[in-house]
């Protein structure tokens, strides 16, 4: 395998923080100051979850998938919902600290780059429990949702190693970070499991909101003789799929939500997350009290991880592929067959 590497910074202006507030049904409901044991149950009325993300919720991905998981918190148990935008470590911070100082019980910042300010502002509130939806840090009140999508994404480097005419495949990312890096090593690693001699390329952005960058990341990679390409970049994935629906010789994959209607002429599957399920899942731990701070592990084999088919493009897959992918992705959900995940 050769693995290339390029990127392009760009600066932008940081918007003020938009604040989204919704609350439960029952009126007059009086919410709880934060106070007291943090395994305790929570009543219906005073049960609040407030969440940060790095970007837009308006993103058709990442972002999108959190707040729907946001949604279903308040719809599923009753509570009291809140968002933020934070962009810089200063706004995860500051953030966190907002949303404990008001009682919030329970608050999750959406992605890796959140847990340093989680572990930080977890210890002035330890009554407050802080999720992160990537990372490893864990405390009495501070954990980690782990999505493993590098089980997905080896299964589909598999699948666009053989479909690629020249062995040629490519990955797109925003910032890079850990998390990104590591869906993107198990992308690679599945491409050289189908064909050894793979040439992976990986183009980071350095933003997770510039939509023409990423699709002049991708005009340029698809240049160079790239014809399958995956991305994980959040907002600016509107670029990316600009770049493939223009190029009739090229495959893609989506990530994170299903994508496939993006470009759905060029878009063979996508690997996802059901966010909602997982953020659902331990909102109902804080609420009962039974919620223990660990790593909480999602893979294929929960369902929370999946990789969903562009129907319309399954016949362009060979028979016998589809085959080798299906055994492949068993394999790989039951542990027989290991898939590589960076440290973090």
């Amino acid at each position: 395998m050769t693995m290339g590497s390029g990127s392009a910074a760009t600066a932008h202006a940081i918007p003020r923080c938009r604040w989204r507030l919704a609350r439960s049904c029952r009126t007059g409901a009086k919410f709880a100051s934060g106070c007291g044991d943090s395994s305790a149950p929570d009543t219906a009325s005073g049960f609040r979850v407030a969440l940060l993300t790095p970007g837009s919720i308006r993103d058709g991905g990442w972002n999108q998938s959190a707040y729907e998981g946001l949604e279903r918190i308040r719809a599923e148990l009753g509570a009291e919902i809140a968002h933020q935008e934070a962009k810089t470590p200063q706004d995860f911070e500051s953030g966190f600290r907002d949303f404990a100082a008001r009682g919030f019980r329970l608050v999750f910042g959406h992605g890796f780059e959140f847990q340093d300010a989680a572990a930080k502002v977890s210890k002035e509130y330890p009554d407050t429990i802080f999720v992160t939806t990537s990372g490893s840090t864990i405390r009495a009140n501070v954990a980690p949702i782990v999505f493993e999508l590098e089980e997905a994404t080896f299964v589909l480097g598999f699948l666009g190693a053989r479909m690629s005419a020249r062995s040629k495949v490519g990955a797109i990312g925003g910032v890079k970070i850990p998390s990104v890096e590591s869906t993107f090593t198990a992308f690679a690693a599945g491409a050289t499991r189908a064909r050894p001699h793979a040439d992976v390329t990986v183009s980071y952005i350095g933003s997770w909101t510039d939509v023409s960058a990423a699709r002049e990341a991708t005009l340029a990679q698809v240049a160079s003789g790239v014809d399958v390409v995956i991305h994980n970049a959040n907002e600016a994935a509107a670029g990316f799929f600009q770049a493939v629906s223009e190029s009739p010789n090229v495959w893609a994959f989506g990530t994170n939500k299903n994508q496939n209607d993006r470009a759905p002429e060029r878009v063979l599957a996508s690997a996802t997350l059901d966010v909602p399920r997982a953020l659902v899942l331990v909102a109902q731990e804080v609420k009962s009290g039974s919620f223990n701070a660990r790593a909480m592990r999602f893979g294929l084999r929960s369902g929370v991880v999946a990789i969903e088919w562009n129907e319309r493009l399954r016949e362009k897959i060979p028979a016998e592929l589809k085959d080798e992918v299906a055994k492949l992705q068993a394999d790989v959900a039951s542990g027989s067959v290991s898939v590589p995940r960076g440290s973090f």
